[in-house]
Parts: C-alpha cells; sequence; structure tokens
C-alpha cells in the first residue's frame, strides 16, 4: 500500500491512539512511537535554532567577515518578520492537514521543506539564497508546528494518565534540540564560516527526518487521515485563491510597497487584521453559545498579553543578539565563547525549572494562580527583565552572569505564560470553532515576533538605556493592568481555570 492510500484508507495494522495503551515495548513509560517524534521535534528545533541565532550577523555583518552588509535594522526587521510568518503559516499547516494531507503527512513534507530551506541557505549564494532559505524553513516550520502536538495527542486515548508526562517528554525534546542547535552551530560558524553551520542545520534535520521516514507509518490510523476533505470540485477555487494571493504580494513587492525594511510592520499588520477577523467570526456566529461568547471575551485581554510578551521574549533573536556581540563581556575562563551561545542559556533553564514550575502546580493544586493571575506574573517578569539591562549600560564590556540573570528571570516569565497559553485557547475554545482559537493563539505569537523585530530597529548601544527602560516600563505595566483585571476576566471564563 501507498502512502497516498494510507492517508485516506488506514490499514488495519495501523495502531489506533487506544491500542497503544497496552503495549509492552515502550519509550520511558510511554507509546514507544513517542520516542521517534522526540527525535524529529529535537533535530528539527536543533536545525530551527542552530540556523536562527546566526541569522542576524549573517545579514548584517561586512561582505569580508562573510555576511550580507545589509544594515542592522533591516536585519533585525527580518528576523522578526521571518519569525511572526512561522506562526502564521501554523494556520495554513493546520488547514493543510485537515483537508488535504492528514496530520502525518503534512509533517513530513514539512520537515522535507525545512531541510531544503538550510540547504538552501548553505549552497545558495546572497539574497537568492537567504530568501528562497527562509521562505521554505517559514512554511515548514509553520506546517511541522501545526501537526507535531497533534500526533503526539494521537498516541493516547483522552483517559490515559501518562498523556501529560508523554507530552512534558516531548516538550523536553524541543528545549534538548534549542540548547544543542546554537552550540553547535555556534562553534561551526566561528571555525568555518557561515555556510557550514547552515549546512550542519540541514544535517541535523536530516537525521530526524531518516528516522522519522522509518517508523512514520506506526503511527495511529487517526494521523494518517484527512479529518475534511475539501472537495475535488474546491481545488480549482482555492488554487486560485493561493494564486491570487501570491500575485498580490508580488505586485506589492514590485511596486515598493512591501520591501525589505518594511517586512516586520506588514506582518504585525497582517497578524493584527487576521486576528480581528477571527475575534468578530467566534463573537458573531450563532453556532456559539452566550457563555461561549463569554470565553471568546475573556480571551482578548489574554491575546493582548500573549502578544506584549512574545515582543520581549522574541528578542532574544534581534536586540539581545547584537547585545551579545557588542557588548558582552563573552570571556571564560580566558576563552571568548561564541556569541551564538547565549541562546543556550535559556533552554538550560527551561530544562532544569519546567519540572519544578509543574511540581509547584500539582502541589498547589487549586489554591494556584488562575491563567490571568499567571499571565500578569510573566509579564512583570519579562519586563523586569528588560529593567536589568538598565544598570549595565554605562558598563564597556557587561559580564556573562549579568546576562544570564536577565535570561533566568525572562525564562520566570515565559514558565508563567508560554506553557498555559495554547492549552487555554483549546479550553476556551467554542466547541464548533477550536481550531479558530488555536488560530487565535498562533497569531497572537507572530503579533509579538513581528513587533520584536520592529522595535529592534529602535536599539542601538547608544540609547540602550531609553530602549530597555521604556519598553520594559510599559511592559511591566501591561503586567499590572492584567493582574487588575482578574477577577473579571475569570468570572467571564466561566469556570475554565
Amino acid at each position: 500500500m501507498t502512502p497516498n492510500d494510507s492517508a485516506t484508507t488506514p490499514s488495519p495494522e495501523t495502531p489506533t491512539a487506544a491500542d497503544t495503551t497496552g503495549e509492552t515495548k515502550t519509550f520511558l513509560g510511554q507509546p514507544r512511537q513517542l520516542a521517534n517524534l522526540f527525535s524529529v521535534e529535537m533535530w528539527e528545533r536543533f536545525s530551527f535554532y542552530g540556523m536562527q541565532v546566526m541569522l542576524v550577523y549573517y545579514m548584517s555583518w561586512e561582505l569580508t567577515r562573510g555576511g550580507l552588509g545589509m544594515d542592522e535594522a533591516v536585519a533585525t526587521g527580518i528576523v522578526g518578520a521571518y519569525g511572526g510568518l512561522v506562526y502564521v503559516f501554523c494556520i495554513l499547516g493546520g488547514w493543510v492537514a485537515d483537508r488535504l494531507l492528514g496530520s502525518e503527512r503534512t509533517m513530513f513534507y514539512s520537515a522535507v521543506l525545512i531541510m531544503f530551506g538550510h540547504i538552501a541557505l548553505a549552497l545558495v549564494p546572497g539574497y537568492a539564497g537567504l530568501a528562497l532559505g527562509l521562505a521554505l524553513v517559514a512554511v515548514g516550520s509553520g506546517g511541522l508546528k501545526a501537526n507535531a502536538a497533534n500526533l503526539v495527542g494521537a498516541l493516547y486515548s483522552r483517559e490515559d494518565p501518562r498523556r501529560d508526562a508523554g507530552f512534558s517528554i516531548f516538550y523536553m525534546g524541543v528545549n534538548v534540540g534549542a540548547l544543542i542547535g546554537p552550540l553547535v552551530t555556534g562553534a561551526a560558524r566561528e571555525a568555518w564560516g557561515f555556510h557550514v553551520g547552515f549546512g550542519l542545520a540541514a544535517v541535523g534535520m536530516a537525521i530526524g527526518l531518516v528516522q522519522y521516514a522509518v517508523a512514520r507509518r506506526s503511527l495511529p490510523r487517526e494521523v494518517h487521515a484527512v479529518p475534511d476533505r475539501l472537495p475535488r470540485s474546491a481545488y480549482g477555487r482555492t488554487a486560485l485563491v493561493a494564486v491570487i494571493a501570491l500575485a498580490v504580494v508580488a505586485v506589492l513587492f514590485a511596486t515598493g510597497v512591501l520591501n525589505i525594511g518594511n517586512l516586520a510592520d506588514a506582518v504585525v499588520v497582517v497578524a493584527a487584521v487576521a486576528a480581528v477577523a477571527i475575534f468578530a467570526v467566534l463573537l458573531r456566529s450563532d453556532k456559539v453559545s452566550a457563555a461561549e461568547r463569554s470565553r471568546v471575551k475573556a480571551f482578548i485581554p489574554l491575546f493582548i498579553g500573549s502578544a506584549v510578551f512574545f515582543a520581549l521574549f522574541q528578542q532574544q533573536f534581534t536586540v539581545i543578539a547584537i547585545y551579545s556581540e557588542q557588548r558582552l563581556d563573552r570571556s571564560v575562563f580566558g576563552w571568548d565563547i561564541p556569541m551564538e551561545w547565549v541562546n543556550s542559556i535559556n533552554p538550560i533553564f527551561i530544562i532544569v525549572f519546567a519540572p519544578l514550575f509543574a511540581a509547584l502546580w500539582t502541589k498547589l493544586g487549586r489554591r494556584q494562580p488562575v491563567t490571568p493571575a499567571k499571565f500578569g506574573l510573566g509579564l512583570i517578569a519579562i519586563g523586569v527583565a528588560f529593567l536589568l539591562f538598565i544598570p549595565m549600560a554605562p558598563v564597556a564590556a557587561v559580564p556573562l552572569l549579568w546576562l544570564t540573570l536577565i535570561l533566568f528571570v525572562a525564562t520566570v516569565g515565559e514558565l508563567l505564560v508560554s506553557p498555559v497559553g495554547l492549552s487555554l485557547s483549546t479550553k476556551l475554545a467554542p466547541a464548533a470553532f477550536p481550531v479558530l482559537m488555536v488560530a487565535l493563539y498562533n497569531l497572537s505569537v507572530a503579533l509579538g515576533t513581528a513587533a520584536a523585530g520592529s522595535l529592534a530597529g529602535s536599539y542601538s548601544p547608544d540609547n540602550e538605556a531609553a530602549y530597555f527602560g521604556v519598553i520594559g516600563a510599559v511592559t511591566v505595566g501591561v503586567g499590572v493592568l492584567m493582574l487588575l483585571v482578574v477577577k473579571p476576566v475569570h468570572r467571564a471564563m466561566r469556570g475554565i481555570d
């Protein structure tokens, strides 16, 4: 039987989620297929972060240093636009899985696109390689992100007590990849140049892809199926819409309305307009009950809070990357570590502290802060992290330990916001529109990530006290406002914590 057949008519040998609960071969007590998904996600994050941490340097460094000689503000804007588009393409990846290919095949082909994107960055010179590589990686990463969690969830029945632990193990794969990627590609970039670093990102993705290809047929049958197949009669209309969308983008670039200098701003606008449209659909639909409409309204301040949080947090790939190169004393025992290695600090903190936070919430039980309160505290934490840059503004070479402290405080904020955001969007979703609420969460991340690129254009070492002070203070203020509206927002969530 061909892979195409398996997408529509799963074979009897393909297990269902319920079949996995009684199996004898396990991975850390979990369904053995989790090991395959853990590996592919680890290698995908290895390649994703291994490439992304070099990106702003590759674009902004002079030609003599192996870069493209791009203006620094333009380079940070492109990084923000690219990161935002990854989350916008999550929506496209979910649609392709639901209507055309199914989750499993969408994830496989997305991984292939990511690998080819890294190959393009490694082998195709100049701006052509940059554009082709980032386009392929953005589309592929969006498709993979949209479907990876669905594949993990399909390994378990809803009643399986191992489910939460399985997702925790899978999340560790994300952070192990994010930890190792910058270490390997950063060292390779320093020794042999950018293109070897990009090539190693491609090799990492290829390793994960090969392992996944060998074991993909053993995944539960539902992930091979297409839940709501697009009728063949709609293929032409759908293709026409896609062609028109691409033509509009081409015209905007040709006329100069869109250019590499304002891409991040454009992604901010697209994400904001799309979010407003989705909120309008959810709030006006006859399929949404009064209680569900109240929950959608409760998600509005949380959407804003998520976008504000990621506008700061995602600056680790823009402003903090530049800061690590120009302002940081990276000497460790007399050796200057590659600046990319700074991006491995956050994953270390996540790996160490995520289990502690999980244990804390478990111990507190119903006494733990409700989600709006966690969002408010997380926003205050990330705002304080940015304010901690200010005391070092007069210092010529900032100690690495000080930046490590800043990243620790930012990680505390991440653990209060990021793990609960996606989960909350699924819990608050109206029964008729579960996918749209997840799309809204992804749009909040897209909006914040693109805004991180836009904001970064205002940063320079000469104005860093003002830059970090204004952004940090505003974010702390938003966090305080979130805490002030915790009770009405929680009431509007109608029993959802």
